[in-house]
C-alpha cells in the first residue's frame, strides 16, 4: 500500500477497494468546539430584544428607535456590526434596501430593508451559503401595523438563530462565503427574500446553498411530542425552476428525489448525524407545508438549492394571532411559549452543515452517467474540480427505495469511475468532491450523458 494512499485512507477514513458501506467520518474537533459555543441564553436575550419592538410588520414604524421595523432593521444592522467589531472587522455588515411597488399585501411602496454580514471565504470566496431568518412579524391580520405583533417564534427565533451563527462562526476561517441574513416582507409574499435572491442571480453569484430559518422555537406546548428531538427540514424534489427538456428526462430515468436541494438536506441530516447526539434533522420531502411557504422559495424558483428549517410540531394558535384571550384560551405570538434551548439545538444543526459545507471543496460540475451502450456497468464522469486541497472524489450510491446515500467508495482524483457489475437501471448513483482533511461537498446526482461519436476519418483524395 502507498503512502499516499495509506494517508488518504486515516484522514478520510475511506471505504476499501470494494464496494460496501460508507464509514462514519469521525467529527472535527473545531466544529464540535463551535456547537458547545452556542448559547441558549444569547439567543433568548436577541429574542426577547426583537419582541420588544412592540411590532415588527413590514408596513410598521420605520424612524422609530423603540418600536416597529425600522427599529427591529437597525438593532440587527448594530448587532452585526458588534459581532464584526469582537473578530477584528471580519464581516462585511450591510443594508440592502429597495422600494417594493403597491402589492396585495403593500397598500402603498414601502421601503424594505434585508441585513446582513458577509464572512468572505479565504480560498473560493466566490462560492456562497446563505443562512436567514426573517425580522417582521404579523397579527392576524398581515397588513395590520398598528397591532402587537410579538413574533417571537415568527420568526424573531429564525433572525437569533442567523445572529448567533454570526457570532460564533466569525471566530473560524472559511473556504467559502458565508452570509447571515435577517429579511423583511416575509409576511407580505417573501419579498426581501425574493429581492435578495434576484440580485444574486442578475450577478451570478454561485450561491450552492440557502436555509432559511422560519419558527424554530420549539413550541412548549408541545414539549411531550414524540418528535421533539428533531427539526423539520424541507426540501423540494422536483426543482422549481426544472425546464420541460429536464422534466421529460427525469421522467425518463428518475431523479424526482434528487434536485440539488434534496442533497443539500440529506448533507444536513449526515452532518448532525455525525456531531449531535439526541437532536437531529428531519427530513421531510415537500418544498414547504400544506399552503404555507418560506425564503427558500425564491432561491429555488432561481435555480438555487434551499431549504427550510421548521419546528416539529407547531401551535397555530401561536402563530398569526392577535394577542388575546379567548373563553380563556390565550391566543398570541409571545415569548412565553419559545423553548430556548430547543431554538439552540436548531442553530447547532444549521452549524455543523454550514461548517461542512464551507470547508469542504466545491461540488463536482459536469456529473454525467453515461448511457451509450448496454451491459451491467455503470460508468460516472465529471469535470475536474480546481480546489487546491483536492483529494478527489467519491461515488455515493443507495437502493431506487432508500431514502438517503447508503453506500459510498472513495475512487481517487480522477475524473471518471466505473462501477462494476452495478446497473444504472438498479441504483441511483452520485458524486462528491472531498478534500485532504476528509470535508466533503453534497452529493451531484448525474445526468445522462451520451458521449459524442468520434469524427470520421476523412477519405484520401483520388
Amino acid at each position: 500500500m502507498g503512502m499516499r494512499f495509506l494517508l488518504l485512507g486515516l484522514v478520510l477514513v475511506l471505504v476499501g477497494s470494494s464496494y460496501g458501506q460508507a464509514v462514519t467520518q469521525k467529527p472535527d474537533a473545531e466544529v464540535a468546539r463551535m456547537v458547545r459555543e452556542i448559547s441558549a441564553k444569547r439567543i433568548e436575550a436577541d429574542i426577547r430584544k426583537l419582541v420588544s419592538f412592540g411590532t415588527r410588520n413590514t408596513l410598521s414604524e420605520q424612524d422609530s428607535p423603540t418600536r416597529g421595523i425600522g427599529a427591529a432593521r437597525d438593532w440587527i444592522f448594530a448587532e452585526f456590526q458588534k459581532i464584526s467589531a469582537e473578530c477584528g472587522g471580519c464581516l462585511d455588515v450591510q443594508k440592502q434596501s429597495f422600494v417594493q411597488p403597491k402589492a396585495n399585501r403593500i397598500p402603498e411602496p414601502t421601503t424594505l430593508t434585508n441585513v446582513f454580514a458577509v464572512l468572505k471565504g479565504t480560498s473560493d470566496a466566490s462560492r456562497v451559503y446563505v443562512v436567514s431568518g426573517h425580522y417582521d412579524s404579523m397579527c392576524s391580520s398581515p397588513t395590520d401595523a398598528k397591532c402587537d405583533a410579538p413574533g417571537a417564534n415568527d420568526d424573531a427565533s429564525g433572525t437569533a438563530v442567523s445572529i448567533e451563527l454570526a457570532r460564533v462562526m466569525s471566530k473560524r476561517k472559511f473556504d467559502a462565503t458565508i452570509v447571515f441574513m435577517a429579511v423583511p416582507g416575509e409576511e407580505q409574499g417573501l419579498l426581501g427574500a425574493a429581492y435578495y435572491a434576484e440580485e444574486a442571480k442578475k450577478a451570478k453569484t454561485n450561491i450552492e446553498g440557502m436555509f432559511t430559518n422560519d419558527i424554530v422555537g420549539g413550541v412548549n406546548t408541545h414539549k411531550k411530542s414524540q418528535f421533539r428531538h428533531k427539526v423539520r427540514v424541507f426540501s423540494e424534489g422536483v426543482p422549481s425552476n426544472e425546464t420541460e427538456q429536464e422534466a421529460n428526462t427525469r421522467r425518463s430515468v428518475g431523479g424526482e428525489n434528487d434536485s440539488s436541494s434534496r442533497q443539500l438536506a440529506r448533507y444536513v441530516k449526515e452532518q448532525s448525524d455525525r456531531y449531535l447526539k439526541g437532536f437531529g434533522a428531519w427530513m421531510i420531502y415537500r418544498r414547504d407545508r400544506y399552503g404555507r411557504g418560506g425564503d427558500h422559495i425564491p432561491f429555488v424558483e432561481r435555480g438555487f438549492a434551499g431549504i427550510r428549517f421548521t419546528e416539529s410540531d407547531e401551535d397555530y394558535a401561536h402563530q398569526h394571532q392577535n394577542v388575546r384571550t379567548v373563553d380563556g384560551k390565550f391566543f398570541g405570538d409571545t415569548i412565553d411559549y419559545i423553548d430556548f434551548e430547543y431554538t439552540a439545538n436548531v442553530a447547532r444543526v444549521n452549524l455543523v452543515a454550514l461548517a461542512g459545507l464551507a470547508s469542504a471543496p466545491g461540488k463536482p460540475k459536469g456529473v454525467g452517467l453515461v448511457t451509450g451502450g448496454l451491459n451491467n456497468d455503470s460508468v460516472l464522469r465529471w469535470e475536474a474540480n480546481t480546489d487546491a486541497d483536492l483529494a478527489g472524489y467519491e461515488v455515493v450510491w443507495r437502493d431506487t427505495t432508500a431514502a438517503e446515500w447508503t453506500n459510498s467508495q472513495f475512487v481517487g482524483n480522477v475524473a471518471t469511475f466505473t462501477m462494476k457489475a452495478m446497473s444504472k437501471d438498479n441504483f441511483f448513483f452520485g458524486v462528491r468532491a472531498v478534500d485532504k482533511s476528509g470535508n466533503k461537498s453534497p452529493v451531484v446526482y448525474p445526468r445522462p450523458y451520451t458521449p459524442p461519436r468520434p469524427s470520421a476519418t476523412p477519405r484520401p483524395a483520388s
